[in-house]
């Protein structure tokens, strides 16, 4: 699961988010592109026979939207889901969302929030921001909404990222990332590990799991 690919230039935003500064970190991704893990997704969903009828996807941790407008393109209907309220209004006043009739938004930290059946749980970089002792208890809820046939797409941080020592932060090895995965097909499985710096010019250890997983059918 090692990534051999090029080190690709350290995102401007990373000190925001270790820092938890939400909306300086909305700020310097305006505009950027849905994650690559949505995008494979939905082309995964597009060969799936037969197609899912009208189907539902929660953004878990939607930000500014770039995930939620890429779902609500592609004709799905989006429950969007985010901890801080400067993400919600971000994706209240972005220009670009197709038919928002089809979206919802809740407001809600991770830690406690109730998830509807969905068929596809996205979390974009959105997981290790969930304090370690209420995980285990958050990735069952995810793992029970999505529905046989639906997909997990996302990340999950390992336990040589040089964030693993923030006290709030959930990281996890990558044996216990097989173990989370254990419920699904995995269908995509990368694994980022490498040296960078942050925006700040500080050295920082990335290690990174890209995940998209499908639920068997026929599961409950």
């Amino acid at each position: 699961m090692s990534d051999t690919s090029p080190n690709p230039i350290p995102k401007p935003s990373s000190v925001y988010a270790k820092t938890r500064l939400w909306p300086e970190y909305f700020s310097v991704t305006a505009g950027r592109p849905p994650r690559e893990t949505l995008l494979e997704a939905l082309d995964l969903f597009k060969s799936d026979q037969p197609p899912i009828s009208d189907p539902l996807a929660i953004d878990f941790g939607c930000g500014e939207g770039r995930d939620t407008a890429e779902l609500l393109r592609n004709g799905w209907r989006v429950h969007a889901i985010d901890g801080h309220p400067e993400g919600i209004k971000r994706l209240i006043d972005r220009d670009d969302l197709v038919d928002p009739t089809r979206l919802t938004m809740q407001l809600a930290p991770f830690e406690a929030v109730e998830l509807p059946p969905c068929d596809l749980l996205n979390a974009s970089y959105s997981l290790p921001f969930c304090r370690p002792e209420s995980f285990d208890a958050m990735w069952n809820r995810i793992v029970d909404s999505i529905r046989p046939g639906g997909r997990f797409a996302g990340q999950l941080f390992g336990d040589r990222h040089s964030w693993a020592k923030i006290d709030d932060r959930s990281h996890q090895a990558a044996e216990r990332v097989e173990q989370l995965l254990s419920p699904f097909d995995v269908e995509s499985l990368k694994e980022e590990d490498r040296e960078g710096e942050d925006c700040n010019g500080e050295q920082t250890h990335w290690h990174v799991f890209h995940i998209i997983a499908r639920k068997p059918i026929g599961s409950s």
